[in-house]
């Protein structure tokens, strides 16, 4: 919760003291755009907490962690160009918004291994500090007039001091014992994994992210600062309940538990959203007080980007049962929502509402697709194990 409310933060006090529209809009996609590429750590930290609960190797969760970090470091050089083009960006914001993807990767890495051991209180530590450390340079840096690119650049910064910080608590923090036994082989643990959870990871960054980053293609500068805006509430909803899959995972990475840990982490997200979609409804009519009136025409649709938030929470879930159960291929039901969906953007949709609710129902077909299959073959799966068993 502190780390979504220090990342909340940037956008409040840049879209309602330090940016006009156009320029929120660009520190928001930019915001965006690094998402996008620190699928790495997201995945690598999946993966390790994975191998920790397998009871990998710490010198091989080390080596493939560096390896990460080198790849990502060079996919920011040959990325930085591209997204330049695509988000319709500066060369210089693009550079400064993904420079902190290779910080973010060590962050990843560290996080996974307390993740895996089930240190979740000092986990939830380095969650808020890493969440303070990465805001306040950027919001000191915005208050100084910097602009979206000198903003950014301070996050990165910041970056770095967190990246400090995961590392010290994962050599302070002691190592509980999984009761899964040891994997041979590295429990699957080598870049060929961290590519196939960044493949699941990609596809649920790029489905959270398409319609803010298309945003400046189909609408005025002024509309996509709006709709920026909008997207908060879509944030909240999918990033609040992050914690629901942090704890699962290890259930979900056990054979034994993976069924029984996927619907309940399911259900309690659900229930997240529903709250979250209620409450951004009666929150609507705040929005023109709290930040401009400028963004007035948010007031009857806040609630839909909080719903296209709680769904894709759901489809976190599944995709992060997927990786813990080695089952990646159930991401390319999403990776077709999302192409349809660019499809629908770039040829009908010309207005806030349009984007809004294309964004809601992608959203929507993919979390209950995804949802569907993952149940189904960790029933097939369960059904399996249980005939194989003797009585």
């Amino acid at each position: 919760m502190v780390a979504n409310a220090c990342s909340y933060a940037i956008h409040l006090t840049a879209s309602r003291w330090w940016l006009d529209t156009a320029g929120y809009s660009e520190l928001a996609v930019g915001l965006s755009a690094m998402l996008v590429l620190t699928v790495a750590a997201l995945a690598l930290q999946a993966v390790v907490a994975r191998a920790v609960v397998r009871r990998a190797d710490p010198d091989r969760i080390r080596r493939v962690s560096v390896q990460t970090t080198l790849l990502v470091c060079l996919l920011v050089v040959v990325a930085t160009a591209p997204t330049a083009w695509v988000t319709s960006m500066g060369v210089d914001t693009t550079a400064a918004a993904l420079v902190a993807a290779p910080l973010l990767t060590v962050i990843g890495a560290g996080q996974g291994v307390l993740q895996g051991h089930s240190h979740f209180r000092l986990l939830g530590w380095v969650l808020a500090a890493v969440g303070v450390l990465r805001t306040v340079p950027v919001i000191g840096a915005l208050a100084l007039g910097a602009g979206p690119a000198g903003a950014l650049l301070a996050g990165a910064g910041g970056a770095a001091a967190g990246a400090l910080v995961v590392l010290a608590a994962v050599r302070t923090a002691g190592h509980t014992r999984s009761s899964a036994p040891a994997a041979p082989g590295g429990a699957g643990l080598d870049l060929l994994a961290v590519a196939r959870a960044s493949g699941v990871q990609l596809v649920l960054v790029v489905a959270a992210s398409i319609d803010l980053l298309l945003s400046r293609t189909v609408l005025t500068p002024e509309d996509a600062g709006i709709y920026a805006l909008g997207a908060i509430a879509t944030k909240v909803a999918f990033w609040l309940p992050q914690a629901v899959g942090v704890v699962f995972y290890p259930g979900l990475a056990d054979p034994a538990t993976s069924r029984r840990s996927l619907v309940a982490a399911v259900g309690v997200v659900a229930a997240i959203g529903a709250i979250l979609t209620l409450g951004a409804g009666l929150a609507g009519p705040l929005v023109p007080v709290l930040v401009r009136p400028d963004y007035e025409p948010l007031v009857p649709i806040l609630w839909l980007y909080a719903y296209t938030g709680a769904m894709l929470a759901i489809l976190q879930v599944a995709l992060l049962s997927a990786i813990a159960r080695s089952a990646t291929a159930v991401s390319v039901v999403t990776w077709v929502v999302v192409a349809v969906e660019v499809a629908v953007i770039v040829t009908v949709v010309d207005g806030i509402i349009a984007l809004a609710s294309t964004a809601a129902i992608a959203a929507t077909v993919a979390a209950v697709t995804t949802t569907v299959l993952g149940l189904r073959r960790a029933r097939t799966r369960d059904d399996a194990v249980a005939a194989a068993t003797p009585d």
